[in-house]
């Protein structure tokens, strides 16, 4: 039977949009936002996921505050209602393509008691960009293929937290956003054959949109345990839409001494003549990291053994939870996984906010991490 989106001319492949042109058990859709008042004292994070081939839906959203970091999730049975995306409480509008976006989650229901809800408009404050075509191999078999687009913008609205509601204006909060669509680890662990993994596996990544008054800056990297670049991109996004590519990204990172957390970078990029274009980082939120939230607690990306993102949890599954990390139980999770963080940043005169999105697991020689357990000295 046809669907909705079979009335538009969008098709890509000779098939119904109800299904995706590959038969990969991983192929996703899905989008991320954050929201932040420039502070690092709060930040928001959520996102919206769609995995075809598994028959599920779901959603997250975590806000960071303190020591204290509130969850709520929700999954449910695929259905191809795509252009009006909704899981349980959480609900979102695209207003104007690549400009506005509605978000709205009433998870602070008394009947679902998940101490967050918030509506929320997103305003883009540059054109979206698309960002480097991303692909990754596990062995022989490729386990990333993605495409996506990038934004910065502003936020109006309101946020609920733990029965607080926070007034959301966009003089003041600022965030980034994505969209990314194609494969990637999604849903239940597969059988894992043959381990492909050893004691000289290392992965590095870091991520890195900025929203500064007159441009935008959106880097990206990923590196293996060599240091071998897999995913390289700098741009600079002017109002225009004219896009500046400003090299290789040479990127030198501070860590807290006896741990691999991040408090400062500086990372090295280039005008196209050759001219240093030098972008200082500095993370918000102190030692007691309330400007960080860690997308494997709670959150469903890799690395969270409660929930990841397609797995099957029933029909109108939602799902709450406050996590706190002054537990060691719950602080001794942050190494293993990417963790988003609240951003400031200078190039020259120019101040500039946004995330500073990083994870290094295992040996990463540049770094100076030999093996899994290393830290920063």
């Amino acid at each position: 039977m046809p669907v909705p989106l079979d009335e538009y001319p969008i098709h890509q492949t000779p098939l119904s949009m109800e299904f995706v042109g590959s038969s990969d058990r991983n192929f996703y859709d899905r989008c991320y936002f954050n929201a932040h008042d420039r502070t690092g004292d709060l930040f928001f994070v959520s996102g919206l996921g769609f995995y075809p081939n598994l028959g599920v839906k779901d959603a997250y959203a975590a806000v960071r505050r303190g020591d204290k970091q509130w969850v709520v999730r929700c999954s449910d049975l695929i259905d191809d209602n795509r252009m009006q995306p909704a899981v349980g409480p959480y609900r979102i509008e695209v207003v104007k393509p690549l400009e506005q976006v509605r978000i709205v989650c009433d998870a602070d229901d008394s009947a679902i008691g998940g101490g967050i809800g918030f509506d929320l408009t997103w305003d883009g404050s540059f054109p979206a960009i698309d960002e480097e075509s991303h692909h990754m191999r596990q062995g022989r078999r490729s386990i990333i293929d993605t495409w996506r687009f990038a934004q910065v913008g502003t936020w109006t609205g309101s946020l609920r937290v733990d029965g607080n509601e926070i007034a959301v204006t966009p003089d003041t909060w600022v965030g980034t956003r994505d969209r990314s669509w194609g494969i990637r680890p999604v849903g239940e662990a597969e059988p894992p054959g043959r381990p492909v993994h050893d004691e000289t596996f290392g992965f590095w990544w870091l991520y890195v949109p900025l929203r500064f008054e007159s441009f935008a800056i959106v880097v990206i990297a990923q590196e293996n345990g060599e240091g071998h670049r897999t995913l390289n991109g700098a741009v600079r996004v002017w109002p225009d839409g004219r896009i500046d590519q400003l090299g290789w990204p040479r990127v030198e990172i501070d860590y807290r001494s006896g741990t691999r957390q991040p408090e400062r970078a500086r990372i090295h990029l280039a005008e196209r003549d050759g001219t240093p274009f030098v972008l200082d980082v500095e993370v918000q939120g102190g030692k007691e990291g309330s400007g960080s939230v860690p997308l494997h607690v709670g959150c469903g990306y890799g690395g969270d053994p409660e929930w990841l993102h397609g797995s099957w949890r029933g029909a109108g599954w939602v799902e709450s939870k406050v996590y706190d990390f002054a537990d060691p139980a719950v602080a001794g999770r942050m190494p293993w996984g990417v963790v988003d963080h609240v951003a400031r940043a200078t190039v020259g005169d120019h101040v500039g906010w946004g995330l500073f999105e990083h994870g290094t697991i295992g040996r990463h020689g540049p770094s100076g991490f030999p093996d899994l357990g290393a830290v920063a000295p």
